[in-house]
């Protein structure tokens, strides 16, 4: 089976095996014209359409029982247009490949998030974003899109051309259209050198807005139970590159984060007693380590341990109040968290759903190992983040609904304005999206 989620027999499953479809049709255009016709077909056979990437959202923002886009054969490179510092993909193009296409023509994107298994559109869509100070998400590194829209036509936007289109779908959650090719901007590759160390809860939290002021990319991973966290910072180098030997890097990436750390999630997953000790042994495995490299060799990195997860983004100066909070409630809760939280930051955007759409915004994520009962946690974690106004991860598991996103996007009408001008009959609807964006 490929990376991308699928099951047997007609059902879809995504990545973190939580939400499953069972499409009436699957369809796998080869081309813009293709895709078009396709969306035409269902129209007609009264079928609702939703394009699927590789399944890394956890929320159903996907599924649907109408007809199912798969984008693997538009993937590629349209276009690089080294003068304007741009360069056009394929929708169906898996980060993976623009990331190794781009670094061999001496290019790279500015910022990216920590898995780079999704398609550009997948992760775009829903908001993927990586931790910076001025660099924001994938989706801010957008300066044009094409998408095919409810009667088939195929729309292009930029902030020059269709500007309101533009300013809403570069994260469009699959509600305008179904977005065909994506350009980027980037630069020429440059190096990254990463610290990671381990450091105190509490002198992280006391710390937070000097680690964060003083790095471009600053993020760190809480192990609840325990008062210890790993940080890692990433900042621009001259050089030279020192990577990661390949044997730290398999005994780090590969046995430590992925080997050891499955074994730990089933041990604690069997015997939840277990945890609070299997969090004190992880939190130590970890050791301190400095290395420079190009942005994804630093950015990203393997994530086989399969897990189901929440994030949401709260206003930056809140950050520190809401990871008290959270360990208290673990502490009180009699929970057993076995995997650690992460926190990242991004600058204000100008993208009307974006999470970080006009405020300074850090994210604390919260997972669960793949099978472990995750939502007495999540309950109780997103209790905490809403009463912050937080804004969940699109692609995340959340229980917010259209009436909560209303107060807390102040341009939410604005999205939904636009996607009652292009699709009015909502083709492109599920149940995720009728719950978020209202009927």
């Amino acid at each position: 089976m490929s990376s991308t989620a699928s099951g047997k027999n007609g059902t879809w499953r995504n990545w973190g095996g939580n939400v499953v479809g069972r499409p009436a049709r699957e369809v796998t255009p080869a081309s813009v014209e293709e895709l078009s016709a396709a969306v035409r077909r269902a129209a007609e056979d009264g079928l609702k359409v939703k394009a699927v990437g590789t399944g890394h959202s956890f929320t159903s923002i996907a599924a649907t029982d109408g007809v199912l886009i798969r984008p693997q054969l538009l993937t590629g490179i349209r276009n690089i247009d080294r003068e304007a510092g741009t360069v056009t993909v394929e929708a169906g193009t898996p980060l993976k490949r623009l990331n190794m296409a781009l670094a061999r023509e001496g290019l790279s994107l500015t910022n990216m998030g920590d898995i780079m298994e999704q398609t550009v559109s997948g992760a775009t869509s829903t908001g993927t974003h990586g931790t910076g100070r001025e660099s924001a998400s994938i989706a801010a590194q957008i300066a044009a899109l094409e998408l095919v829209t409810a009667d088939g036509s195929v729309l292009t936007c930029s902030e020059k051309e269709n500007p309101e289109v533009f300013a809403a779908a570069r994260i469009g959650l699959g509600a305008l259209g179904i977005v065909t090719a994506i350009t980027f901007a980037v630069e020429p590759v440059f190096l990254l050198t990463a610290r990671e160390e381990p450091m105190p809860f509490d002198r992280v939290l006391s710390d937070f807005d000097e680690l964060w002021a003083e790095n471009e990319h600053f993020e760190f991973y809480w192990f609840p139970h325990t008062g210890s966290t790993n940080t890692k910072r990433n900042n621009r180098s001259a050089g030279p590159a020192k990577p990661v030997s390949p044997v730290a890097g398999w005994i780090e990436d590969e046995l430590l984060s992925n080997g050891v750390f499955q074994a730990a999630q089933l041990v604690g997953r069997a015997a939840p007693a277990t945890v609070p000790a299997i969090a004190r042994v992880s939190s130590r495995a970890l050791s301190a380590r400095t290395y420079t490299d190009i942005p994804y060799k630093v950015f990203t990195s393997p994530r086989r341990v399969r897990f189901v997860e929440m994030e949401y983004a709260v206003p930056r100066k809140a950050v520190t109040e809401v990871l008290r909070e959270l360990r208290t409630m673990v502490d009180r809760s009699g929970l057993r968290v076995s995997f650690p939280v992460e926190v990242r930051t991004a600058p204000a955007d100008d993208i009307t759903l974006s999470t970080a759409s006009g405020r300074d915004s850090a994210y604390i994520a919260v997972h669960m190992f793949k099978g472990t009962p995750y939502q007495a946690y999540f309950t109780a974690a997103e209790r905490i983040f809403t009463a912050h106004e937080g804004r969940p991860h699109w692609g995340k598991v959340h229980t917010r609904d259209a009436e909560y996103f209303a107060g807390v996007y102040p341009r939410f009408a604005e999205f939904t304005a636009l996607r009652d001008r292009l699709d009015p009959d909502r083709l492109f609807q599920n149940d995720y999206l009728r719950r978020v964006l209202g009927a």
